[in-house]
């Protein structure tokens, strides 16, 4: 229940965003003012002004019997978890990157290591207010009894092509003050495939319960899960690791069986060298490492060198004038069914060659819900497979083809699966919409953005280069 004072401040960023969206001139498109993104594709630049809102940011209210949280739409995974965390609780998927927002893993896909038992962070919300392509900011449920249910299930993956999030409910669940984490070698994908398939179903391995599990892949004949366990106290003389300054968290995964993190540490395991890709900027190397900000060492950090080497091509032009090859950006989520796992991972080690590669399963928390714009079988176990680097090309190609991402995309279609857009894409209108609902969008988009203020989700996605 949110107190008059969390409501009142609420309404008033209400009032105002609603302003600021019937300012902008009829036949304007409409989107967001923000400076900062986890999105690795292009955005809009437009000439009209973009809705401010920066507001959204913050918890409004925790109901800590009913274990629940009304957070505002651009609130950072990090701003939610400092406010849950102090109750002994936490949302029940929290992104991996510290600034990932809650609205954007709504809007668009989220995953963490408790998506085999909790799957997505939309399939935890409760309650949206949604500001719509009309200017009408609508509370959604997804009820029997709600008129606009139909948006409820259909904004996952919309990316903001439908609305924009202004306040999310969202259910919590208790945790424990530390995560016993035991990392475990496989040789070959299968032999993975077979544990990541045994281990989910039954939630627990070797007699010990598992709370979290993702893994990484180093090389074909070099695999590991990584199975958490959340736990009340440490073992007598255990001390917790600290990979928030100079010890790197994915190179303790080869170096030891087991290790015990905070749940605030583990929860940020991986921000701090952005998984692997900090390597990019020279942050793994000891003498440059020393004298890098500890505070510096995040992910929103490294993004932001990403994003000026975007808009400046200063990789493209080096690589020119040392008369190296052109190299191709292959950033990319993909989901496939488990048992398609060898299968994918022989194809990239073979096509692609990409190392190291995080793997997380993931199955539908409901399986009477209906997501339609992400349609996951609610029976099958999937496993996200994340590859973030880039890739040589031959002379004469150029990264603008996106071949390698083109080969990605075909092979995972084959295998019956499908890529997060929250990067470049490259399908056609009709395989695009044969995998991410559009037998249904058409449909929301003309009931909640008529006039097309929003840019829609293939021009978006898609197009937008």
């Amino acid at each position: 229940m949110l107190t008059a004072s969390a409501l009142r401040h609420y309404a008033s960023l209400v009032v105002d965003v609603s302003r600021q969206f019937e300012a902008i001139p009829e036949g304007s498109t409409i989107r967001l003012a923000k400076q900062t993104s986890n999105l690795f594709r292009p955005r809009a630049r437009l000439a009209s002004p973009g809705l401010d809102v920066s507001g959204f940011d913050g918890v409004l209210a925790i109901d800590t019997a009913a274990r629940t949280a009304d957070v505002l739409g651009m609130t950072t995974y990090e701003h939610l978890v400092q406010a849950t965390l102090p109750h002994g609780l936490i949302p029940m998927c929290v992104p991996q990157l510290r600034t990932i927002t809650l609205g954007g893993a709504v809007t668009g896909m989220g995953i963490e290591a408790a998506s085999f038992r909790q799957g997505a962070p939309h399939e935890s919300v409760l309650e949206m207010d949604i500001l719509t392509g009309t200017g009408d900011v609508l509370t959604v449920t997804g009820g029997a009894d709600d008129p606009h249910r139909d948006l409820f299930a259909g904004f996952p993956n919309s990316y903001g092509s439908l609305g924009y999030a202004l306040r999310i409910r969202i259910e919590l669940e208790p945790v424990q003050p530390y995560v016993h984490l035991r990392h475990v070698r496989y040789s070959s994908a299968e032999q993975l495939t077979e544990a990541i398939t045994t281990i989910c179903a039954a939630r627990a391995h070797d007699g010990h319960r598992v709370d979290f599990i993702d893994g990484t892949v180093f090389a074909p004949d070099e695999h590991y899960l990584t199975l958490g366990t959340m736990v009340p106290v440490l073992p007598a003389h255990t001390a917790v690791s600290d990979y928030t300054g100079q010890s790197i968290y994915y190179r303790s995964i080869q170096q030891r069986s087991e290790d015990w993190l905070t749940i605030l540490d583990y929860l940020w395991r991986w921000d701090t060298d952005w998984f692997w890709c900090s390597r990019a900027f020279g942050a793994q190397v000891p003498a440059i490492r020393r004298m890098w900000p500890r505070a510096r060492l995040r992910s929103d950090v490294y993004w932001k060198l990403i994003a000026i080497d975007h808009r400046h091509h200063v990789a493209a032009r080096l690589n020119a004038l040392r008369r190296r090859p052109q190299r191709e950006s292959v950033v990319q989520d993909i989901e496939v069914p488990a048992a398609r796992l060898p299968e994918f991972l022989d194809f990239f080690h073979r096509e692609v060659g990409i190392e190291p590669i995080w793997i997380c399963p993931l199955q539908q928390r409901d399986p009477h819900a209906r997501w339609p714009l992400y349609e996951f079988d609610p029976a099958t176990l999937y496993v996200n497979v994340g590859f973030w680097s880039s890739v040589a090309l031959p002379a004469g190609m150029s990264p603008e083809d996106g071949s390698v991402n083109r080969r990605i995309e075909a092979e995972v279609t084959r295998l019956d699966g499908r890529k997060s857009l929250y990067s470049t894409a490259f399908y056609d209108r009709d395989t695009f919409w044969s995998i991410y609902g559009g037998s249904e969008y058409p449909a929301l988009k003309e009931r909640y953005d008529p006039q097309g203020r929003l840019l829609g989700l293939y021009e978006k996605v898609v197009e937008q280069r």
